[in-house]
């Protein structure tokens, strides 16, 4: 193969155009798109970096949301069981008050009883007093005879 110097000079010349030609209209596209993807990368990157730390950050809200709910429903825990104690102690007190109710209602209606008892005992005694003394001034007034009458009105009292 024989190499001649117009040859070379051709063939440098053309790749010498080559160059210019892939430098002028190749390579600043090339190197555009090259930065554009650059550019989207590390955007991209910046973007997931704050998206991680929106992320922490939305987390760590979450977090303290759940215990402030946490917080919160132990309070309506220990309020309502307050207030199944007060509606306990309020049955009970008006349990007593009702209970207190019908003794007295109960002590009523006993002296009401008692005093009708009485009153009936009372009528009974004057009715047997009066019938005592009838038996007495009917029949003879002696000794013997008046203890037995009096022994015999003890016991039918």
């Amino acid at each position: 193969m024989d190499v001649s110097l117009g040859t070379l000079i051709g063939q440098a010349g053309t790749f010498l155009v080559l160059v210019l030609v892939t430098m002028k209209y190749v390579w600043p596209p090339l190197t555009k798109a090259m930065e554009e993807r650059r550019q989207k990368i590390a955007e991209g990157l910046a973007q997931s970096d704050e998206a991680e730390k929106a992320l922490e950050k939305a987390e760590a809200e979450a977090q303290q949301i759940i215990r402030q709910a946490r917080s919160k429903s132990g309070e309506i825990i220990d309020q309502a069981g307050k207030r199944g104690n007060e509606i306990v102690e309020q049955a009970k007190r008006d349990a007593i008050a009702e209970r207190d109710r019908q003794v007295a209602a109960a002590e009523a209606d006993i002296k009401l009883a008692t005093n009708q008892a009485r009153e009936a005992l009372r009528e009974r005694l004057a009715e047997l007093a009066v019938t005592g003394a009838e038996r007495v001034i009917r029949q003879e007034l002696n000794a013997d005879r008046h203890r037995e009458m009096l022994d015999k009105l003890a016991t039918e009292l």
